[in-house]
């Protein structure tokens, strides 16, 4: 069912029961004549059309886009002008019917309560109205940012896949001269690691332990490649399955602590995996070997500046990502995974 078909429903619906609420008001104190009847009917479907034409006149000026300021003087201005015309069609309606007592009581302080009365009800059927549009424009604005977050997401993804690839492939072609045996064996594993990236690929975020197999096949391929200068460890609270992180996030931040610590060591490193539950949610901590330049780090790499993005498009500010020396020797990764909603 379309919107413009809900309005006329709404509309019809709505007035049709102010209609009949009046006619069981005024059927406590008199008998209801067919000619009284037939006046509340035109009064109902004269509510209907003028209700719409105000309707037009919000669209026509562009209500919704106006500030509250200059908003509430046009309000009360237009909702006295249709008062004052729906009081004019019930003293029409009351001539033409026979129901001559509201003319005979007719007098200042009768005016303005009848005046009153349909002020009240222009005013909560504007105010209906007005929250309708505010709302529907809310939620066109969360799609749009949401197919615009997707979109951003995608980018992301895509560009940083033949990054991983390119890396990996120049892992396994640095094996193939020098130890055939392990480059089948890293070759076995890369293939393991595109399994899931592909399996990957379409959502924002996987499940962290599809993640950490990732991590682990990532890094037995580099183990094939360093031998005994890596040495890997893991320590990782079962509390960190409740999680989902986005796709090649780890991976990325373990790469980032191999390419410019370990490698980079002539006797190799250490590097190790950690996460807790904290306060804030999961806490993921990569501790390598080797050691952060503050002013090198202040431009960030490519895999660090898409990680820091994709956090924020999916996390706000409810995630974070801080890369530090923890002495001399060590550098720290450390990155807060809000909890599940």
């Amino acid at each position: 069912m379309s919107k413009h078909q809900l309005y006329w429903i709404f509309q019809i619906i709505g007035w049709s029961l102010y209609g009949a609420i009046q006619l069981f008001l005024y059927s406590v104190e008199f008998q209801i004549s067919f000619s009284f009847f037939l006046g509340q009917l035109l009064q109902v479907a004269f509510m209907v059309s003028l209700t719409h034409l105000f309707r037009n006149h919000i669209i026509r000026n562009n209500w919704i886009d106006v500030k509250w300021v200059a908003l509430i003087p046009r309000f009360i201005i237009s909702i006295l002008t249709f008062s004052l015309t729906h009081y004019l069609f019930i003293i029409l309606i009351s001539f033409f019917s026979g129901d001559l007592n509201g003319i005979r009581e007719f007098n200042l302080l009768y005016v303005l309560a009848s005046m009153l009365q349909s002020m009240g009800l222009f005013g909560i059927w504007s105010l209906i109205y007005l929250s309708f549009l505010y709302f529907e424009r809310y939620n066109r604005s969360l799609k749009y940012e949401a197919a615009t977050k997707e979109i951003e997401l995608n980018n992301l993804k895509s560009q940083l896949n033949p990054h991983f690839i390119f890396n990996a492939l120049n892992s396994i072609r640095a094996l193939v001269q020098e130890d055939p045996l392990k480059s089948k064996k890293a070759i076995t594993q890369l293939s393991n690691i595109l399994r899931n990236v592909l399996k990957a690929q379409p959502q924002e975020t996987i499940a962290f332990s599809e993640e950490l197999a990732t991590v682990k096949d990532y890094l037995a391929l580099e183990a094939i490649r360093y031998e005994e200068r890596i040495e890997i460890s893991y320590d990782i609270d079962e509390y960190s399955n409740f999680f989902r992180v986005p796709p090649l996030m780890l991976q990325t931040l373990v790469e980032n602590g191999i390419k410019h610590g370990i490698s980079k060591l002539k006797k190799g490193g250490k590097l190790k995996l950690i996460t807790q539950k904290v306060t804030e949610g999961l806490q993921i901590q990569i501790k390598n070997s080797g050691r952060v330049i503050t002013k090198k780090y202040k431009k960030r790499g490519y895999g660090l500046l898409n990680t820091e993005k994709r956090l924020k498009l999916i996390y706000g500010d409810q995630a974070s990502l801080q890369i530090g020396n923890v002495n001399d020797h060590t550098v720290l990764t450390q990155i807060i995974i809000p909890k599940p909603l």
